[in-house]
């Protein structure tokens, strides 16, 4: 193997990919991307708002709502001038130092989706199966506690490969498979022993994401126990389950793209460029898209106090 020096490695700039062979219609391709941008950071920003503006809405279940639009608002944010910018403006470099400092955000942002949704779903099992003990259990207390050591834990967990990244050398004209910055496709570029940050990665996914993964549905199981055991009639199952249809969806909507992803990373070396840039970009935008639609519609509350406001508006104009 060649030895590593100044004169077969450098680390200038890292390359950004857009859609491979579509070169030529980026402008047009950008203009659905940013507009699905907008769309999202508009949804989100409308849920956060009706949440803090409305009182009623000032109860557990919906605190958590805020937290995942803010974490889905996050996603938007730090992604869009990286991705625009290769669509927009060809600027197809990033710097390691940047690079590395998105990726960190990105899967914190990430991490923290999985954490909310699974802390929804205990929250959604302890409102379903012990009602009448639920305020006492969920306090506002209590969920900001666990905000905060969710937050904790999306974050910390991810600074033991970070000095690792910025000591390794890249490859001379390495090129990222997204137009933005993920772990697993930095350290696919490295020149470097990369066994650790790939086994700390696979173990970090495992034991946060997939162990989330596996309460959420150890929780609807025992929900959908309750829920058929219940003698309240056929009505009081849809209320019951009603309450739980928005959250199983942006469970599906977060995670099926994670896992496709992880799949094109780990597996599909040989698939296409372009199935890279897709998948990665549905990753990071079909959830922020979605659940602003998801909570609208099928949570009424929410539903009601947005057509409130677009009706005074139009009474105002």
């Amino acid at each position: 193997m060649t030895p590593f020096t100044p004169a077969n490695v450098s680390n200038p700039a890292l390359g950004l990919s857009g859609f491979p062979g579509l070169e030529m219609v980026h402008h047009w391709i950008g203009i659905p991307i940013f507009s699905a941008y907008l769309v999202a950071a508009l949804g989100n920003c409308t849920i956060l708002y009706v949440i803090w503006t409305e009182p009623s809405l000032h109860q557990p279940m919906y605190y958590f709502l805020a937290m995942l639009a803010t974490t889905d608002l996050g996603l938007c944010l730090t992604t869009v001038p990286t991705v625009m910018g290769v669509l927009w403006f060809q600027l197809r470099k990033i710097s390691k130092h940047a690079c590395i400092a998105q990726l960190f955000i990105v899967h914190s942002f990430s991490f923290m989706e999985s954490a909310v949704l699974f802390a929804m779903a205990i929250d959604r099992f302890l409102a379903i199966c012990f009602p009448l003990r639920y305020a006492a259990l969920v306090t506002p207390t209590r969920v900001a506690t666990m905000g905060l050591v969710l937050l904790l834990r999306s974050t910390l967990f991810l600074l033991p490969p970070v000095p690792f990244m910025l000591r390794f050398p890249y490859c001379p004209r390495a090129v990222l498979s997204h137009s933005y910055c993920l772990h697993q496709d930095l350290i696919r570029l490295a020149c470097a022993n990369t066994a650790f940050n790939s086994l700390y990665a696979l173990t970090l996914i495992l034991l946060t994401m997939g162990s989330d993964l596996l309460f959420i549905l150890l929780s609807y199981s025992l929900i959908l126990k309750a829920v058929l055991g219940m003698t309240s009639g056929d009505e009081g199952h849809r209320k019951a389950l009603g309450t739980c249809v928005s959250h199983i969806c942006a469970v599906l909507v977060f995670y099926v793209p994670v896992l496709g992803l992880s799949v094109v990373h780990r597996f599909g070396r040989h698939a296409s460029p372009l199935l890279h840039v897709v998948m990665g970009n549905i990753y990071i935008l079909l959830p922020p898209l979605m659940n602003p639609v998801i909570y609208s519609i099928k949570t009424k509350q929410i539903y009601t106090r947005i057509l409130r406001i677009l009706l005074q508006r139009k009474a105002m104009a």
